[in-house]
């Protein structure tokens, strides 16, 4: 690794810092409410930014997009007393992010490619079939969030939020794998590679 290389975090670590503001806000709202839980999100969330820029020397692109809006809208909510803006958050950073990809692509830029880009290697095609698909997922997370929030209790939405959020974007993640296979380009540089050193 050259000296101008970010570290890495390992996978757990990376890990914890994504589920650790979320499993706090969890916790504290069993113990509290969903004011001091969020109080208690902000914190963990600006902390977890925090250790992310200190072993990655940068700051991560989605989580520092999410945790703005945890910060204003909870701040919002904990001033006026009122749940509902935490609980759009969801919503409008899901929208956001669909309309980013949306147009990004409408300019015929792929911007999904400058947040992943050094996890996968695709095709031109592939990075255009896996950003609209993103996009489609982001729009379907913020209209499950809306039906939740509006028609089920807080408890139940503060459980989707940390429960439930997580696996379907698992699941989501996994279901592309056939779409990286198809329009990986990885394999083709190895096998040009090693064509050109026979």
């Amino acid at each position: 690794m050259s000296s101008r290389e970010a570290p890495s975090s390992s996978p757990g670590l990376r890990f914890l810092i994504e589920i650790g503001p979320l499993l706090a806000f969890f916790v504290t709202y069993s113990r509290a409410d969903i004011y001091w839980a969020t109080g208690v999100f902000m914190v963990a969330i600006t902390a977890s930014l925090i250790v992310s820029r200190i072993r990655e020397k940068r700051w991560p692109v989605m989580p520092l997009f999410t945790g703005v809006f945890v910060l204003v809208l909870g701040s919002l909510t904990l001033a006026l007393q009122d749940e509902i803006f935490i609980k759009l958050k969801p919503t409008i950073v899901n929208v956001l992010f669909a309309s980013i990809l949306f147009v990004g692509l409408a300019r015929g830029k792929i911007l999904l490619k400058v947040v992943l880009g050094t996890a996968f290697e695709l095709d031109d095609e592939g990075w255009r079939l896996l950003t609209l698909r993103w996009a489609f997922f982001f729009l379907f997370l913020a209209c499950l969030n809306e039906v939740i929030w509006r028609f089920a209790s807080t408890d139940a939405w503060v459980k989707f939020k940390v429960f439930g959020v997580m696996p379907i974007t698992i699941v989501f993640a996994l279901s592309q794998m056939g779409l990286l296979k198809r329009h990986g380009t990885e394999d083709e540089a190895v096998q040009d590679e090693a064509s050109s050193s026979d």
